[in-house]
């Protein structure tokens, strides 16, 4: 009977266990209609103004746009990786951790004067830089709480860490800086990217389709106005498609744990009955045999 007490105890762990992963999934499920709705207005907006960007910065030189300037051989490299403030996500924070391993890696052998310095946002990756000992770069004097950014995307918050980036790569502390989040494309799929932030790449279409553009006011108005703006958009939107994946990833998760603690009832269930019909026939037995001894 003691067998029959534990099974039945394990019976009701897990249904309490399947009762919170499948409101997590709901919870989830609600706060991930939200987070789409977001990146699919936004996306097509940031990429037109970062074509429109590129092609701009085809026509100027580095006199004229500083947010242009690559470095053959640069001395400090930043990589921006975004993850989540929470678990139960399913791979969604571990291939953020393996890909910052993998580009820092590489742009080590790219670049082996290089410093490589990241800036966590979000409180596994930031968790997961610090076990592994990564150059984290110094934020204190920022006013915006990095792990709250993750949460909650604020484009007022995403232009003051921007602000703060532009100025250290005017003032040359940082020579590149690469972004590193989830790219949000369903429910059930998202994709650990790697993006050029800073300086501005021009690409290979740009540079054979450029289109002449006349600049009012002036070109130092669009580039100390648009360029900087731009880039704000883009890390919102980072920002907003690691937000997106992380409900979809943990709806994926929650629902797959679901579906498993369904299915492990049902095989406690059988092993349940299989073990009370077990210690039923004994107790038949026992009984027939003390009645068959009686009557000897």
């Amino acid at each position: 009977m003691a067998n029959l007490k534990e099974v039945r105890n394990r019976i009701v762990s897990v249904n309490s266990t399947m009762q919170i992963t499948n409101a997590m999934k709901m919870v989830s499920a609600a706060k991930l209609r939200k987070a789409q709705d977001s990146i699919l207005q936004l996306r097509p907006y940031s990429q037109k103004l970062t074509a429109i960007i590129q092609n701009v910065s085809a026509g100027l030189d580095i006199s004229e746009n500083i947010f242009a300037r690559v470095s053959e051989k640069p001395s400090h490299i930043l990589v921006i990786p975004i993850s989540s403030n929470r678990g139960l996500a399913g791979a969604f924070n571990s291939n953020i951790n393996k890909k910052l391993v993998e580009i820092t890696n590489q742009l080590t052998h790219q670049y082996p004067s290089a410093t490589i310095s990241v800036l966590p946002i979000g409180k596994k990756i930031s968790e997961f830089t610090r076990k592994r000992k990564f150059s984290v770069l110094n934020t204190e004097h920022l006013s915006v709480n990095l792990l709250e950014l993750s949460e909650k995307p604020k484009v007022e918050n995403a232009s003051i860490l921007v602000d703060f980036i532009i100025d250290e790569f005017k003032n040359k502390k940082i020579d590149a800086v690469y972004l590193l989040y989830n790219q949000f494309k369903n429910a059930a799929v998202q994709y650990a990217v790697v993006e050029n932030f800073l300086p501005i790449i021009k690409s290979q279409e740009v540079t054979t389709k450029r289109v002449e553009y006349i600049f009012e006011p002036d070109r130092n108005f669009i580039v100390d106005t648009l360029i900087p703006q731009s880039l704000r958009i883009q890390l919102f939107k980072a920002l907003l498609d690691s937000n997106a994946s992380e409900h979809g990833a943990r709806m994926t998760a929650m629902h797959k744990a679901t579906d498993n603690a369904k299915e492990l009832i049902r095989t406690l269930k059988i092993d349940y009955n299989k073990a009370r019909q077990a210690a039923i026939t004994k107790e038949i037995l026992e009984i027939v045999a003390g009645a068959e001894a009686l009557k000897g």
